[in-house]
């Protein structure tokens, strides 16, 4: 028997509970992980359809009902490991809806286990 394959990303209760406080304000939501240049390397939330996803983005999965991308040539790099998506208190990104609240997005991460790792592989996910 083979085993279930983890999801590719999560969010903790403090993320999901910012994602339904900017859901109640600005409709719906996605994220898409930058990987540098203006806000470093953060996980971004957009109103739904406004960052414009392409070919070289992947979709993770989603977080409290919000679609989570991030570059395919950034996923090379992780690929390996389970992004965990938290919150902190300081200044998001610039171009990230919780700007305003003083709190942040934060991409945590953790190495996936050999079964979990072995189930992606058959899932054909990494």
């Amino acid at each position: 028997m083979s085993a279930t394959a983890p999801a590719q990303v999560v969010a903790t209760a403090a993320a999901l509970e910012l994602i339904g406080r900017l859901r109640a304000t600005h409709g719906a939501l996605m994220f898409h992980q930058s990987g540098g240049c203006c806000d470093g390397s953060a996980p971004m939330c957009y109103p739904a359809g406004e960052f414009l996803t392409g070919d070289a983005d992947r979709l993770l999965g989603d977080i409290g009902g919000a679609p989570f991308y991030i570059s395919a040539a950034q996923f090379e790099y992780w690929k390996h490991t389970q992004l965990i998506i938290d919150v902190v208190d300081g200044r998001g990104g610039m171009f990230s809806l919780e700007g305003p609240t003083g709190k942040r997005f934060l991409t945590r991460s953790r190495l996936y286990e050999d079964a979990e790792w072995a189930a992606l592989q058959a899932a054909g996910r990494v």
